[in-house]
């Protein structure tokens, strides 16, 4: 059988402003649950990302989940942060510029501010690599079939992630893909990828609320709060 690596294509760490998990205790959690490599896709910045790769070279792909004007947008193997804020076609150019893997974060999701129209997407859907088709926050089973569908009609290639913000989430959904090393070799593996999809409960959530406001407040917050 070939071998294959658990990829939770979908993370966030201190360095988003609605999480409290630190580099180390990631770290701890991937290797207790088996999670071959890691996306740290913090909220429009790639710094915590790129930190946390010196740390643990093995383990971290630098990615950054980017906010457009329209939805948002997942890159991967990232060299320097896209800021927010631009239209969907600038954010595509500034990451095929450093070689990076595109994909598209919760298309659908009823709940999210960085979902997306469906005609919005139809427009990029050319331009990006992939479509995350199954996200572990979404509370809506619908808006992850919705992305699956939309995936199938535009043959699109699907990405497969967490979305965590909080210790139980890191590898609750799961890309399972072929070694890889670069962009090029990850996008090739992403052709045949299986899917690991395990929804998170939905208090979850409610971490991500608490990390806001304690960084509101100053406040720092026991590990038993999520991160």
């Amino acid at each position: 059988m070939n071998e294959r690596w658990n990829v939770d294509l979908h993370s966030h760490t201190y360095w988003s402003k609605d999480c409290l998990s630190r580099f180390e205790r990631i770290a701890a959690l991937c290797k207790q649950r088996g999670v071959d490599r890691i996306a740290i896709t913090d909220h429009n910045t790639a710094e915590g990302a790129l930190a946390f790769q010196k740390i643990a070279p093995d383990l971290v792909i630098v990615g950054e989940e980017i906010m457009t004007t329209e939805g948002e947008i997942l890159g991967y193997f990232v060299r320097e942060s896209v800021p927010a804020g631009l239209t969907p076609m600038e954010t595509i150019r500034r990451l095929r510029d450093q070689g990076a893997v595109i994909s598209v974060s919760h298309p659908f999701d009823r709940l999210r501010k960085g979902a997306w129209g469906e005609a919005a997407l139809t427009r990029i859907a050319e331009h990006v690599d992939a479509i995350e088709i199954f996200n572990a926050r979404c509370i809506y089973s619908a808006d992850n079939e919705q992305a699956l569908l939309f995936a199938a009609q535009y043959g699109m290639i699907g990405t497969v992630g967490s979305d965590a913000h909080s210790a139980p989430e890191y590898g609750r959904a799961m890309t399972c893909l072929q070694p890889f090393h670069d962009a090029p070799s990850f996008l090739q593996a992403l052709h045949s990828a299986e899917y690991l999809k395990r929804l998170s409960p939905v208090y979850v959530h409610g971490f991500s609320s608490l990390a806001k406001w304690s960084k509101r407040l100053g406040l720092r917050p026991r590990q038993w709060s999520g991160g």
